[in-house]
């Protein structure tokens, strides 16, 4: 395996899903090939960008392939991407050892849709879920442990 300085960071967008009250989308992953830290288990929709795409399209893919969510509008979005290093224990398993981290582009995003717009379940696309079940605020996943990412928040 490379050096790990050497190893590129995934482009990624990541999405913080606001309903009308205000409230965030949360959901539990199901474990899986990227999923190699339990402390990460509650996450906001997110995902890869693919080659020759641009990070809002991919946003809204994203979105759709994991909670199938089309009825939303764009409040906002970080102008710089979030970058960060996976602990090099990691780096093994994840993505297969491509990469060292990611840089993520983040968006505000305001849910326009009913609530059975969302099936974490049966995602679009025919895609496998990414989420086992979403919450239904923060306080109920309690203190959150975030490791790589922390300088963020």
């Amino acid at each position: 395996m490379p050096r790990f300085k050497s190893l590129p960071y995934r482009p990624c967008v990541g999405m913080a899903v606001f309903n009308r009250k205000g409230r965030i989308f949360i959901g539990r992953r199901i474990d899986g090939p990227e999923h190699v830290d339990a402390t990460h288990a509650w996450q906001l929709p997110q995902g890869g960008i693919d080659r020759g795409e641009d990070p809002w399209p991919a946003a809204l893919r994203e979105l759709y392939e994991e909670t199938n969510i089309r009825s939303v509008e764009k409040l906002g979005e970080i102008e710089e991407e979030l970058c960060y290093d996976i602990p090099r224990e990691l780096v093994a398993q994840a993505w297969n050892g491509k990469y060292r981290g990611q840089c993520q582009k983040w968006y505000a995003l305001r849910f326009t849709g009913k609530d059975s717009e969302i099936d974490i379940a049966h995602p679009a696309g025919g895609h496998d879920p990414e989420f086992g079940k979403s919450c239904p605020s923060p306080a109920a996943i309690g203190q959150p442990q975030v490791t790589q990412s922390e300088d963020w928040y």
